[in-house]
């Protein structure tokens, strides 16, 4: 075989070690960008695990049933607690009515539930009640002296430390007090209520 024909062999494999290689190399890359996107679409612990108030009695910004007001027998609604937070140690809850006559009105107060509950039962404190503004240690339901629609927030606190220097004869103000640097996370549920045969 003549040097030629050498040359030109040698070329050749020069030639497709280069397409190889720029072969090998472009699937390698489709191959980590197909992988970060597979990541980047897996939904995060943030997004999936929400800590979350519900109520099996009405939905976010529906009505509240004249049983759990004053109308009714003013007890407490069934409230279901999902993907309570890694490190709670107790939970606080508190409602209130932001559209008082006088300003906030505080109708329930609730400190050093549970971490492990994932249901507050009708009618069933669920820890340590405190005082709301009724001068009561229990739930007073919506009872609201107007026409007017009020809204009715409910909100659940999931703490890193069991509240010891909190006691019966605790406010709201009190309680959020206690609790500062120690909420985790924080769930809400608003319910709605308006007296209509008010007079």
């Amino acid at each position: 075989m003549g040097k030629p024909a050498i040359y030109l062999r040698v070329i050749r494999v020069f030639f497709m070690i280069i397409i190889l290689f720029f072969l090998f190399s472009f699937l390698t890359g489709s191959a980590q960008a197909l992988e970060v996107a597979n990541v980047a679409a897996l939904p995060t612990d943030s997004s999936a695990r929400v800590f979350t108030l519900l109520s099996p009695s009405f939905k976010q910004g529906d009505m509240i049933p004249d049983k759990y007001t004053c109308r009714g027998i003013d007890q407490n609604p069934p409230l279901t607690i999902t993907n309570i937070p890694s490190g709670t140690k107790s939970m606080a809850l508190t409602v209130h009515d932001p559209d008082g006559i006088s300003g906030v009105w505080v109708h329930w107060v609730v400190f050093n539930i549970p971490p492990s509950l994932t249901l507050i039962k009708q009618g069933i404190p669920p820890g340590t009640q405190a005082l709301n503004d009724f001068g009561n240690f229990y739930y007073c339901g919506p009872c609201p002296p107007d026409q007017k629609p009020h809204h009715y927030i409910f909100t659940l606190y999931a703490l890193n430390a069991f509240l010891d220097t909190v006691n019966e004869g605790s406010t709201k103000d009190t309680l959020e007090k206690a609790m500062s640097g120690k909420v985790i996370a924080k769930a809400e549920l608003t319910g709605i209520y308006q007296n209509v045969n008010w007079k």
